[in-house]
């Protein structure tokens, strides 16, 4: 089954001599076929410098990245490899991340043209975000800030994807949107046969959708493990800060309806 991501001991440095910053010092995160692990640290631990890794946006210093036995190298002006199309990323700022002088239907289309007649129509993948058929026709502006984020969700699915990457995709949205949105991207991901690795900071969220759930702190991982395992019982004093951090609500262990 396809849709495994293997990223083992990533180390990435920035600047050179004394100004050099080692971003990420030998990190290892693997993401199985068809499982959803969440990714969750405080801003700047390098969460999302991971993602850029995953998806070629970043290069390695050291270690390797490695999606369905295909190496993930640096984006170039070459077309990526045809296997790593099917590695998409949902980003945080979904109004930069769509073309605001497209029409929304005509970027899904883009999307569809990487496997013709095998993915599924504009309106079918509108319908699987909740979002009317008659959105295609309209432009990115006419949206607000959850349904933009569910338009990027469309769009990553146009690929037909084995892998989704949501780096911290619910950042930019209204705490009453964060849990639905999350969660839709887990619903769309799996039903698709897609494995779904979910950055965020908002532990809370994470619990809600990952099976299984890495934490970071200053560019290392520090513990992971099934995430019922790992809120009940964290062993990292540094997961445990973390944990009592979260704000408990009623309902926390309920999935909101999308």
């Amino acid at each position: 089954m396809p849709g495994e991501l293997l990223l083992e001991d990533v180390v990435v440095e920035h600047g050179r001599g004394a100004r050099r910053v080692r971003a990420l010092d030998g990190v290892s995160v693997h993401v199985a076929a068809g499982e959803v692990v969440g990714l969750v640290g405080p801003s700047g631990c390098g969460k999302s410098t991971l993602a850029k890794v995953a998806t070629g946006l970043v290069p390695l210093t050291s270690g390797r990245a490695v999606f369905d036995g295909v190496p993930v190298e640096r984006n170039g002006l070459r077309r990526r490899p045809r296997p790593l199309v099917r590695l998409q990323m949902v980003f945080q700022n979904p109004y930069a991340s769509l073309n605001p002088r497209r029409r929304v239907g005509s970027q899904l289309e883009d999307g569809r043209a990487v496997h013709p007649g095998t993915a599924p129509g504009v309106a079918e993948l509108l319908e699987q975000v909740g979002l009317p058929a008659d959105a295609a026709r309209r432009f990115p502006h006419e949206f607000s800030g959850g349904q933009r984020q569910r338009v990027a969700i469309a769009r990553a699915m146009a690929t037909g994807p084995d892998l989704l990457i949501g780096d911290e995709p619910i950042a930019s949205l209204d705490a009453s949107l964060q849990a639905q949105v999350a969660t839709l991207l887990r619903r769309v991901a799996l039903a698709s046969g897609a494995s779904l690795l979910f950055i965020s900071h908002d532990l809370s969220v994470v619990r809600l959708v990952a099976d299984r759930v890495v934490v970071m702190d200053s560019g290392r991982v520090v513990e992971e493990g099934p995430t019922e395992q790992l809120w009940r019982q964290p062993r990292s004093p540094f997961t445990q800060r973390l944990l009592a951090a979260v704000p408990v609500a009623d309902g926390l262990g309920r999935i909101p309806q999308v």
